[in-house]
Formats: C-alpha cells, structure tokens, sequence
C-alpha cells in the first residue's frame, strides 16, 4: 500500500522505507514523507509491533493509507529506492549492512549515531564496543546538509548528525572557520524536550518526574560531545573539546542551545554579519536580527534552524543562541533534505512547513 499514486508529473515516485517507524524520529519521517510528492511510502518496520498498521502505533496517523509495519528482515529492499533508518544507536549497523547487501544500490539516510564519527577508535570509546560495519563507516558522509552538500549528493549511505551537534555546529562553525572565535573556549548549555530520549519506557521522562522541571543529564559525558568536537575541530583544523551540558526541558518537542564564546578581536555584530553572510542562500537558517531572541516556538513542527547573537557583558565574549525542532531539523527533516539533494530534488520538496504557533 502507499499514500498516493506512485505517478507524478509524468514521472514514477521513488519508493522509500522507514526501519523503526514506531520511534519518534521514524513517526515524524512518516508526517514528512506522507505529504512529500515525489515518494511513495513503500515499507515500514517496526520488529516489536509487526504486523500493526501505523495508525495503532501512532493514531493520528488514522486518515493516511500505509504499509502494514512489518519486521525488517521480511521487506524485500531490492524493490526500494531510499530507506531513511530511526533505529536506536548499536543496533543499526549491522541492519544497514544487511540491507546494503541486498540492495548495493539503495540510499540510506541514517537517523541514528552509528556512523557518525569518522574515528573507530573514537567510536568505541563513546559507544562502548567496536563499530560492527567499520567499512561502512568510512564511506558515511556526515550529513549536516549545509556543511557537507556536495559529499551527500554524491553518497550512498549518510549519517544524520544528532539534533544537538545540528543546532550548535550551524551556530558556530562558520564563526571558528572565519576565525572569530576560539575554538578552544567554547561553553554549550543546551536544552531539549523529552522527545529527544525516545519513546521508550524510562523513569525520567515519566511526566511526574519530567513535568514542571528541569534536570540536566549525561554531564560531561553525552554522546553528541564527540561530533561537536569532531566537526568543529575540522572547522579549526586542530583537536578541539567543548564544555557541553544538556538537560532536559518539559516540552515534547524543540530544542535550544546557547553557545558562550569568546572573541578573537571581533565583535558580537561581526559574528552576526558572518552568519548571515554563511547563510544567505540557505533556505532552512535563518539569522536573527539585532535584538530577536531565538526561541523554539519558532521552529516547532518545522524544518527551521533560527540563530541569534548577543554581546556578552562580560568584555571579549558574546553569545550565540540556536534553537530547532528536535525531531524535524534536528532528525527526520534533516534526513529528507539530505534526501532530496541525493535525488536531485529541490532541497526544500516536502519540508516547508511553518513553525506551529502557539
């Protein structure tokens, strides 16, 4: 079964997978692929909710016509032109593997962090066991879409960064690579709705433990940390360590993050002036004027990243705020962007829907 006719302006609609469809990131996939129009949807799985349709798992999704969610060693991926992957991390790389067997000729759109950092070494330190598809992790392009375009279009198998290394790298990347601020005294305080740890069943995001609070977690030690340094130790060409602590915020969805720098004989109008220059043709960023606190009602359901800079009043330093959809931008918008270059799409087929407000 698909969404709509697989026929569309006279050409045949590419057929797409989504593996861990019944995760949030896989769901907000789903939101985004059902209403894109060049894609069927084509298979869905979901290994512990086999043989449900989509709108038991999540009901709103009850007016759409979708694949019955099926296990994902019973798809036959030969028939699929692109698979976008919402499993959880450790899981994931011998699954891609396997579908890449299948199928040499299938993109895949990888949501999860398993071929994110370049480094094997620096892999298994992080995750805790040496990369099962370790070829594969060199051929991954990271797929941060305003970095990296030319490697995505031309990739088989992309790595979607995680939704905190998106908003703090397009934050401040362009500013380390145009050398205005230290690379090595960077302090990230971010915050993120509690959709961001998954739909599964956890103590904390309980919504009397969740609700009416906030608790930071993983300090020092969260796993995004590796592809902020990593990417922005690329953007200064030498090894770089960032100060990163996120928490967690009572919302479901949306993500911010401020960023505390320090200048390098600039000031917080010239980092103002180079993001916009960064990111003048980008569709997706956009930069605040002087002034506009970027928050994430501006961004919630949508695609959007929205920065802003403040100049610290402590002398010398300057702030730099960021804030996206954790689940669109953040993941699954992100990956259907990255999508869409791969096919020759226009970047933003599919993806240019306004934030919700309120």
């Amino acid at each position: 079964m698909s969404t709509s006719s697989p026929f569309i302006s006279g050409h045949v609609k590419k057929k797409i997978g989504v593996l861990g469809a019944s995760g949030y990131t896989g769901a907000d996939a789903v939101r985004l692929l059902a209403r894109h129009p060049e894609v069927e949807i084509s298979a869905l799985t979901a290994n512990t909710h086999a043989g449900k349709a989509m709108d038991e798992v999540f009901p709103h999704f009850f007016m759409l016509d979708l694949p019955v969610l099926a296990e994902w060693e019973k798809v036959d991926w030969t028939k699929l032109d692109a698979v976008l992957c919402g499993l959880p991390h450790g899981t994931t790389q011998e699954i891609v593997a396997a579908v890449l067997k299948a199928n040499p000729a299938i993109n895949i759109l990888d949501m999860s962090a398993d071929f994110r950092l370049r480094d094997q070494e620096m892999y298994a330190q992080w995750y805790g066991h040496a990369h099962r598809a370790p070829d594969l992790q060199g051929e991954a392009v990271y797929g941060l879409t305003e970095l990296y375009r030319k490697e995505i279009i031309a990739a088989r198998l992309v790595a979607c960064p995680g939704c905190y290394p998106t908003a703090v790298l397009l934050a401040l990347v362009p500013l380390v690579k145009a050398g205005l601020i230290d690379a090595h005294d960077l302090i990230i305080d971010a915050k993120s709705g509690v959709t961001g740890a998954g739909r599964g069943l956890k103590q904390n995001t309980l919504f009397a433990e969740a609700g009416e609070g906030l608790s930071p977690y993983s300090v020092a030690v969260h796993r995004h940390t590796a592809e902020i340094d990593q990417e922005i130790g690329l953007a200064a060409g030498v090894p770089v360590t960032a100060n990163f602590t996120p928490h967690l915020i009572p919302m479901a969805r949306g993500e911010l993050c401020t960023c505390y720098v320090r200048l390098k004989g600039a000031s917080a109008d010239d980092l103002r002036a180079a993001l916009e220059r960064a990111y003048r043709d980008e569709p997706f960023v956009h930069v605040a004027r002087k002034g506009v606190m970027p928050q994430t009602q501006n961004v919630r359901g949508s695609n959007y990243v929205q920065i802003g800079v403040v100049a610290d009043r402590i002398e010398g330093r300057a702030i730099v705020i960021s804030t996206l959809d954790n689940l669109v931008k953040g993941s699954a918008g992100q990956a259907i962007q990255n999508m869409n270059l791969m096919f020759g799409w226009p970047e933003t087929t599919g993806l240019e829907q306004i934030a919700l407000f309120p």
